[in-house]
């Protein structure tokens, strides 16, 4: 497991706040399979436009992420303040699919990220034994990776994308597949696919979360 001085030398080397790339380190370091990071002192009306980075499935960001972050507004303002740096492990229900190898406990933490009230959602590898110590360095390391851009790092420029890339981005938003857009555009999978892969190329992005999340910021969709 990585030690946290090597990761400390890791996250300045980065020449860029590049969220994904350090959420990626620190995920590492925390010994989980996987991260959902994201801001919850906005409305939960917002939706995916909360997600800053996930590495996630898309549905599984789309209903276990969201109802994560709707757990957390319903929280009082004490409980949300004693909860501050304090990894809690939860229960996934049966309802959610899981990629294989991934246990149906995550560790939630929430933490503050200069102004902002943030929370990282980890998953863990099945069986394992996750270290409280850990998960809650890992957030407190996620608070100082993020604070200096606001926990959202993005291309400053509006990326420029087609009528019928955003066509795609809209289904993808409501949960639909490569080949459920295909058929209901009336193109190959490949095409949509390939629409894809031109989303995440001018938004900078490396997921379908992460796109579909900056898309809502943005006003795209």
């Amino acid at each position: 497991m990585m030690a946290r001085a090597a990761l400390l030398e890791e996250l300045e080397t980065l020449a860029v706040r590049d969220t994904s790339s350090g959420m990626d380190r620190i995920c590492a370091y925390a010994g989980a399979a996987g991260f959902l990071l994201a801001r919850c002192d906005g409305s939960p009306d917002d939706g995916l436009s909360n997600v800053v980075a996930s590495d996630w499935p898309f549905d599984l960001v789309r209903r276990l992420g969201l109802a994560l972050l709707a757990a957390q507004a319903r929280k009082s303002e004490l409980d949300r303040c004693l909860a501050i740096l304090q990894p809690v492990v939860e229960h996934c229900g049966e309802e959610f699919v899981l990629p294989s190898g991934i246990d149906r406990r995550l560790c939630v933490v929430p933490f503050n990220a200069g102004t902002m009230r943030m929370v990282v959602a980890f998953l863990l590898p099945e069986g394992a034994t996750p270290s409280r110590e850990r998960l809650g360095d890992a957030a407190l390391l996620a608070a100082y990776f993020v604070e200096p851009g606001a926990g959202v790092h993005e291309p400053d420029h509006h990326p420029d994308l087609t009528e019928r890339e955003i066509e795609c981005l809209a289904w993808i938003a409501q949960g639909k597949t490569s080949e459920e857009i295909a058929m209901i555009i009336g193109i190959s999978r490949n095409t949509v696919n390939n629409y894809i892969t031109g989303i995440m190329r001018k938004t900078a992005t490396r997921t379908r979360s992460e796109a579909i999340a900056l898309a809502t910021r943005r006003h795209l969709i």
